[in-house]
């Protein structure tokens, strides 16, 4: 259940830091004109609710494991696509890319936490989303505080690292306990 909530955690600091940051980023970083900085927001939001809509049928087809190790690859990439390239078009696709993978990722690890053979659903669900939301809620700070000391570039990078992370961590998480 620790590594459940490992990847829990990971994943809900990538969904907040872009809740809480990729409008920041996409105003200090792309500075597109005034219209469209809403811009990258509104990519990753409405790909991350359509997502939410697919990723029982993506997970049916591939399992939630690798659904899981698919989404951290596509924060992963999406991040850093963002960080290197920074025009608009290549930022919003990299967000939308971000969307996709924070989709599912939660739900996936709840639905596998309850699921647990070690402990009572609630129980595992209790010890699951307690770890996974303490990264929603220190995430976005900690990756303020991070910007302060270098800058917003270089913490989007580290949390692409989190993504990466996503796919790792899942990759050792034993349900057959």
């Amino acid at each position: 259940l620790l590594k459940l909530g490992l990847v829990a955690l990971c994943g809900m600091m990538c969904e907040g830091t872009m809740f809480d940051w990729s409008g920041i980023y996409f105003s200090k970083i792309v500075q597109p004109p005034e219209e469209l900085l809403a811009l990258g927001y509104v990519a990753f939001m409405a790909a991350m609710a359509g997502a939410r809509f697919l990723g029982d049928k993506v997970a049916f087809r591939l399992g939630n494991r690798r659904t899981i190790q698919l989404n951290g690859l596509l924060i992963a990439t999406g991040l850093m696509l963002a960080v290197l390239f920074t025009q608009m078009l290549t930022v919003s696709a990299g967000f939308i890319l971000v969307g996709f993978g924070v989709s599912t990722v939660v739900p996936l690890v709840y639905g596998m936490a309850a699921k647990s053979k070690t402990r009572p659903a609630g129980m595992a669900l209790t010890a699951v989303s307690s770890i996974g939301f303490s990264g929603f809620l220190f995430g976005p700070p900690l990756i303020g505080y991070i910007s302060e000391l270098s800058n917003l570039r270089w913490s989007f990078g580290l949390v692409a690292l989190l993504g990466l992370g996503v796919s790792i961590l899942i990759r050792q998480v034993d349900m057959k306990k």
